[in-house]
């Protein structure tokens, strides 16, 4: 049977000696995660985004950008979505290490999540 970690695409990043387990678990793990459910998440974020400003798709790069950042700063309904939709294709074992530092590895996938919106605004 096929894991949710198969689904994932193998990151080629470096791993030196003064990696954290943090980073470890962040570039291992969530990275992957994160490039998986990609269009996922683009797609929710804009539903959201037209929800709050009807007219979002009008507005100029900075203005986007500076939403991004608010709305998953913010609100934590927002937040409280992605994060699970990612806890969501962790397997039982990465569930585990998350659970040890969870407040740290949320601010990471919301920095990491913010930073790949905005990086994709020609395509929401």
């Amino acid at each position: 049977m096929i894991s949710k970690a198969d689904l994932r695409e193998k990151l080629d990043l470096p791993i030196f000696e003064t990696t954290s387990k943090t980073e470890s678990f962040q570039n291992e793990t969530l990275r992957p995660v994160l490039k998986l459910q990609n269009e996922i998440y683009l797609m929710l974020f804009k539903d959201y985004a037209l929800g709050k400003i009807s007219d979002f798709d009008t507005l100029k790069k900075e203005k986007k950008i500076l939403f991004i950042d608010q709305s998953l700063q913010k609100d934590h309904a927002l937040r409280n979505i992605f994060i699970g939709m990612t806890i969501g294709m962790l397997i039982k074992e990465e569930v585990a290490i998350y659970l040890s530092d969870s407040k740290s590895f949320n601010k990471r996938l919301i920095a990491m999540l913010t930073e790949r919106i905005k990086s994709q605004l020609d395509t929401l």
